[in-house]
């Protein structure tokens, strides 16, 4: 009788095991170097630290790799249960829950070092050229100068782009993080020497792990993934990781 009650309990505690033990989908996208690129070491600087949090957090991770605005819409659909690294808005906080920040961007305002330009002094700015790679989007205070009239704008491909245009002359200025603005000068091939990077900081916002909101058990695994990633803070890993991949984004040719 004793084996026969022990046995139901037995089993449910073991598939209750097996379910826990089961693979967290990952999908993030491509060209969001230093951040994620699957031709980057570990993935990217972001794809590393998510897959180590979640190893912390006692999950296995499994990480695939598609286009942006399928991943997300994947993501949104129960294909996948988190996506990364992603900048918090409205509009997605109404479909996602959002990790502790994994990465904080500091935005600053990229020039030639002969016609230095800082982001307080906006009347500077009035009639100038920003270079704005493709399917980028601008700081909200440059959106309104664009809005104006006050501002022209450049898309070229990609941010190293950008670099070489201002050095020519043909543009006046780009506005990135400081670590991929350093980066795309470094591609570039143009002295740093020849850039001067704003002291003053357009602005800053950080960027997330997402976890769908209707997902059955959404809050459990982001706290259980904001536990590992302050466990990695904790143990100095967090900031190993972000040293290595910094050191391979201005070494990278």
């Amino acid at each position: 009788m004793t084996i026969r009650l022990l046995l139901p309990l037995t089993i449910s505690l073991l598939l209750s095991g097996l379910a826990s033990a089961a693979p967290v989908q990952l999908v993030t996208g491509d060209d969001y170097a230093p951040f994620t690129d699957r031709e980057l070491p570990q993935g990217g600087m972001l794809t590393e630290l998510v897959q180590q949090a979640l190893l912390q957090a006692g999950h296995q991770p499994k990480l695939s790799w598609l286009p942006w605005k399928r991943g997300y819409q994947a993501t949104l659909r129960g294909q996948f249960d988190a996506t990364f690294p992603y900048l918090k808005t409205a509009e997605r906080e109404a479909d996602y829950l959002f990790s502790a920040p994994l990465y904080e961007i500091t935005q600053r305002l990229f020039s030639r070092v002969d016609d230095a330009l800082e982001p307080d002094k906006l009347e500077q700015l009035a009639g100038r050229r920003i270079c704005v790679p493709l399917g980028w989007q601008p700081a909200p205070r440059v959106s309104e100068l664009l809005a104006a009239g006050k501002l022209l704008v450049h898309q070229p491909q990609d941010l190293t782009a950008c670099a070489r245009l201002i050095d020519m002359g043909r543009d006046d200025f780009f506005i990135a993080d400081s670590l991929l603005g350093e980066r795309a000068i470094h591609l570039s091939g143009v002295s740093h020497q020849r850039f001067h990077v704003s002291r003053q900081a357009v602005g800053s916002h950080t960027l997330h792990f997402l976890v769908p909101r209707k997902r059955a058990d959404a809050q459990q695994l982001l706290n259980e993934f904001d536990g590992g990633l302050r466990r990695l803070q904790d143990s100095g890993e967090y900031q190993r990781i972000l040293d290595t991949h910094r050191e391979h984004a201005l070494r990278a040719e």
